[in-house]
Order: C-alpha cells, then sequence, then structure tokens
C-alpha cells in the first residue's frame, strides 16, 4: 500500500510501504476512505514531538470500511463502515474505567498512538488495535466528512475546550484562536448552552466564518484584546470561560486576564515552550485552570447531535484533495491564513 511517512523534521513522502497485518486478536485493518491533516500533524514535522520516529505513517483520523477483523473482535465485522478514533482504548484498565482513556495503561500510558507510536491514518489502510473500542459505527445519513470530524477535533474542542471548562447554560465564553480546535468549542460551547461566545483571532478570514459554527462575538487580536473580552463579560468583570485553542504563551496570558473572579481557563492548544502563571496575582482569585489530551469518549453523544441537526461539522471542511494530491493537501494546510483553510479533507478517490 502506500502512506504518508515521515523521514525528520520538515520530510515527509507518500510512498509503498508494507501493508498492516492482525497482531493483535483484538486488531482490526480498515481500508482508509477519507481522512485528513490536523495541526499536530503539522507539529511532528517540525519536530516538536521527538517521540515520533522517521519510517511513521502519519496521522489519527479516518472513516473507512473494515476489511479483516482479530478473532477477538466481538462488535466489529468485516465491511462494517466506521469512524476511526483518534485515542486506542482497552477499556478495562484503571484509566480507561475512570473515563480517562487518554491514558490507557494496555497501550503504554497514552491513548494517541496513531501517527505518533504505531503507524497512522494517513494511508490506504490503518492497523486499529482494540478495535471494539476504537471504531464508531458511521451511521446512515451520516457523511464521512461529517464522520471524520468525530475522530479528533470536535471531541477535543468539546471535551477539553467546554466539558473541562465546565461551560453551562448562560455563561459567557471566550475562544481564543479560532483554528479548527477552536471552531469545535465554538460549536459546542453554542450548543451547550453558553449566553455568549466570543471568538478571537488574528484572522479576518477565521472571524467571518465563526458566525456560522456559533458565535455572537468577535475581536480581532490586537492590544487591547483583554479589555474587549473584559467588557463582554459579567458586568465588565471577565467572562466565565476562556478557552485557549493556540499553544503560545501570548494567548494563554490573554486567557487568564481575561477571566472573572471565579473564572475558568481551559487550555487546549498544544504548547511548545512553557508558559508564565501570575500565582502572586491569580491565588486570591478562585480561578481553574485546566489541561488535557481528548479522551474522545464523547464521540457517540456527538454523532447523535450531528444526526439530529444540532452540530454541523461539515462547515470545517473548506478545501478537498485525493490521495495522489497529499503534497498539495499539506502544502495548502500549512498555509492556512492565506489558503483560506479550516480543514482539509482527503479521500482514497
Amino acid at each position: 500500500m502506500k502512506a504518508i511517512v515521515y523521514h525528520g523534521p520538515g520530510q515527509k513522502s507518500w510512498e509503498e510501504v508494507p501493508d498492516p497485518q492482525i497482531q493483535d486478536p483484538k486488531d482490526a485493518i480498515v481500508k482508509v476512505e477519507t481522512t485528513t491533516i490536523c495541526g499536530t500533524d503539522l507539529h511532528i514535522l517540525k519536530g516538536d514531538v521527538p517521540a515520533v520516529e522517521p519510517g511513521r505513517v502519519l496521522g489519527h483520523e479516518a472513516v473507512g470500511v473494515v476489511t479483516e477483523v482479530g478473532q477477538d473482535c466481538t462488535k466489529v465485522k468485516v465491511g462494517d463502515r466506521v469512524i476511526v478514533s483518534c485515542v486506542t482504548k482497552c477499556m478495562e484498565c484503571d484509566y480507561c474505567k475512570e473515563g480517562l482513556t487518554s491514558h490507557c495503561e494496555a497501550v503504554g500510558g497514552i491513548g494517541w498512538i496513531f501517527g505518533h507510536l504505531i503507524d497512522g491514518t494517513q494511508a490506504e489502510f490503518v492497523r486499529v488495535p482494540y478495535a471494539d473500542n476504537g471504531l464508531i459505527p458511521l451511521p446512515e445519513g451520516v457523511t464521512p466528512e461529517q464522520g471524520v470530524m468525530l475522530s479528533d477535533i470536535l471531541p477535543t474542542g468539546f471535551e477539553i475546550g467546554v466539558q473541562y471548562g465546565g461551560v453551562k447554560e448562560g455563561d459567557v465564553v471566550a475562544v481564543v484562536g479560532v483554528g479548527p480546535v477552536g471552531l469545535a468549542a465554538v460549536m459546542t460551547a453554542a450548543s451547550s448552552g453558553a449566553s455568549k461566545v466570543i471568538a478571537v483571532d488574528g484572522n479576518k478570514f477565521r472571524l467571518e466564518e465563526v458566525r456560522k459554527f456559533g458565535a455572537t462575538d468577535t475581536i480581532e487580536a490586537g492590544p487591547d484584546t483583554v479589555e474587549q473580552l473584559r467588557a463582554l463579560g459579567r458586568k465588565g468583570a471577565g467572562v466565565d470561560v476562556a478557552i485557549e485553542a493556540v499553544g503560545i504563551p501570548a494567548t494563554f496570558q490573554t486567557c487568564l486576564d481575561a477571566i472573572r473572579p471565579g473564572g475558568r481557563v481551559a487550555n487546549a492548544g498544544v504548547h511548545g515552550t512553557s508558559v508564565d502563571f501570575p500565582i502572586d496575582r491569580e491565588w486570591i482569585n478562585n480561578i481553574t485552570i485546566t489541561t488535557g489530551l481528548v479522551n474522545a469518549t464523547t464521540a457517540p453523544d456527538l454523532l447523535e447531535d450531528i444526526k439530529s441537526g444540532k452540530i454541523e461539522p461539515e462547515k470545517f471542511v473548506t478545501h478537498r484533495f485525493t490521495f495522489d494530491q497529499w503534497d498539495e493537501a499539506y502544502d495548502t494546510f500549512s498555509r492556512a491564513a492565506d489558503e483560506h483553510a479550516l480543514k482539509v479533507i482527503v479521500t482514497n478517490a
């Protein structure tokens, strides 16, 4: 088969690799029909994730068809159309039983293994460990483009942004950075009952698009961003929840500065460097800061929201490519601001 293979920082290629094989009775093999590129893939290509070794097939999001199952698979069967979850989970270890599948002990304490510790989904076929838990049936009426957003970005924005941020009915929520994960946080915060969802970004195209995802207010990032956020909050004292979806010190600081006393910062961005936390200022303010790696346990519930029309993840898709256009797809997504790209879809046409 062919796959996108990582060859070190800045290097990847679409090349022939061995077909994946069943290695464990709980494995399944999936023929990939639809996949996408994540910001994490770009971090890998920058050399930010040293655990990814040269020779690794990239990608952790896909919709496809099951072509082979191990003898211990009891739910999935050959011919099923499925969503591949980005998190691998045994559902038997203590972490999985607690709902913290992102730290599944059976796969070494980190549930994100596709395109990281094992070969991923930017390929014609992918091996899925613990397939009964990691594959979600794609129902009739839900498109592959909608389904692939449930592999990662929708659960990430919802779980790490909205749920960890404790968003509740009537809250004023700021989402700082409205790339794909930030947009997912906007979409699911709006559907969770937030009274205001304020989107902050430096890209005018994203700020125009974000209202389609449920934002009530937009702020173009600048020197007075914090003042604008605080003014839109409760009695001018700040927002209830600030979701950081960029991963740089400046945006983390913006979130800290924008929340009211008792407010919450939910960090969803992937940080490549340390940030400062002014505890001498904040110890008295009763704030909460959360971080996390997606557990992807909410994907079935989000799937029901898609079926009912409560959320519309097809709005993420701005560009479409086929497996013979991987270079163009990566180039477009890596220059998302210039190309007005939100999510790119790559299909095995």
